[in-house]
């Protein structure tokens, strides 16, 4: 992706500079390899959330930056800015006025709207605050710990996955899930959720091909990193690397193959129309 010297979004709040801070019971991805174990092995994931709090609270004390981490932040901020462009196009041409959310960059632990955060709970969007909280040593886990291969749009895409969790929220979907999942069994909630992620990958296809469409900033290889990306962080592939098993009753976030899938067919079609995910449960 063609980034250098273009411009960067004025909603990015870098707390990078402290580290420390209480950890999070985020919904982030590498949260859900914590969650998994502790229910394969017959555990209560609230109960290990809030152990993982307490083991690791401790008091902000300022920090350093990387250089390298820095042209990432530089990088994800760019592409924040084409997010906002983009979206503001598409919400208009609803006859809808797009209000852009925050990102907040930050190292180890801090605090958000939707209550502490931490790199282990990985990337995630708060609606409360609609704030979304990236660790960018994510990368390294993404790289290293889930085997993704690829450059710098893997980022983007994991940005663009966020921001379209906070168009869910926007547009009434998230709080509908959320009423719903309360009056079902945790399967059908897991169900629930997973639609819910695959339709925020679905968004982050449909900002790809508005991206390519309005900016030209995608290069070779861009998309294909974002597939690869997607494809490491389905539920079935962090399962088998953290259990050596699947089971998909415990899906939060879908299958590499689903999220493959609709991450494309939102690029293919950059049509808001084609990504109802909720089909599937009917």
């Amino acid at each position: 992706m063609q980034w250098f010297g273009r411009k960067e979004s004025g909603n990015v709040e870098d707390r990078r500079g402290f580290t420390g801070g209480r950890i999070a019971a985020g919904g982030g991805i590498i949260g859900v390899i914590v969650l998994v174990i502790n229910l394969l092995m017959g555990g209560d994931a609230g109960t290990m959330l809030n152990q993982m709090q307490d083991q690791n609270k401790t008091e902000q004390t300022p920090g350093i930056t990387d250089p390298e981490e820095d042209k990432m932040a530089k990088f994800i901020s760019v592409a924040l800015a084409d997010n906002e462009d983009v979206w503001k196009d598409i919400f208009r041409q609803m006859g809808k006025e797009y209000e852009e959310p925050k990102l907040v960059l930050f190292r180890q632990a801090t605090e958000s709207g939707c209550g502490d955060a931490s790199s282990a709970s990985g990337p995630f969007y708060c609606p409360d605050d609609r704030k979304i909280y990236i660790d960018l040593s994510f990368m390294d886990e993404l790289r290293n710990r889930f085997g993704a291969k690829g450059g710098e749009f893997a980022l983007a895409y994991v940005l663009a996955h966020e921001v379209g969790h906070h168009v869910q929220n926007l547009l009434g979907v998230s709080s509908k899930v959320k009423a719903m999942k309360e009056r079902v069994n945790k399967v059908e909630a897991n169900k629930l959720s997973v639609a819910l992620e695959l339709q925020a990958d679905f968004y982050a296809g449909v900002w790809a091909n508005h991206e390519e469409q309005i900016n030209h900033t995608l290069e070779a290889g861009d998309i294909e990193d974002a597939m690869n990306a997607a494809n490491a962080i389905g539920d079935d592939a962090i399962q088998k690397k953290a259990e050596g098993r699947v089971v998909p009753d415990a899906f939060t976030h879908g299958t590499s193959q689903q999220r493959v899938a609709w991450f494309t067919k939102g690029y293919k079609t950059g049509n808001m129309n084609e990504g109802n995910t909720f089909d599937q449960l009917q």
